[in-house]
């Protein structure tokens, strides 16, 4: 199933929105919230690198690149992944990519 811009956006407020409840619901040392919050990383980078470069220049200043280049590097260097940018990254990224996806999606409407 091809899935288009606004899905994608959808998918990472989604997972954004998991993202902070994670952090909201236990402690950030437990390995259970880490993968979780890791597993929802993926996935945003999977959703950012389908989103086409005319919707994403609406949105200049979201580091674009390095979200998918964390994708890969969670996915492929799995085992080199430092807890400390996981949680930096949810706790101090997140809420910040929501707030883009947000006002890209709305131009959907």
């Amino acid at each position: 199933m091809s899935r288009n811009d606004r899905d994608r956006l959808q998918d990472v407020l989604i997972a954004c929105s998991a993202i902070e409840n994670h952090l909201a619901r236990a402690a950030a040392d437990e390995d259970l919230v880490f993968d979780a919050i890791r597993i929802r990383l993926v996935e945003i980078g999977e959703a950012v690198k389908g989103l086409s470069a005319e919707n994403l220049v609406n949105e200049a200043g979201v580091p674009w690149s390095d979200i998918t280049r964390m994708r890969d590097f969670l996915t492929h260097r799995y085992f080199d992944t430092a807890h400390s940018i996981v949680f930096a990254t949810a706790r101090n990224d997140i809420p910040m990519l929501a707030a883009a996806a947000e006002r890209l999606l709305a131009r959907f409407e």
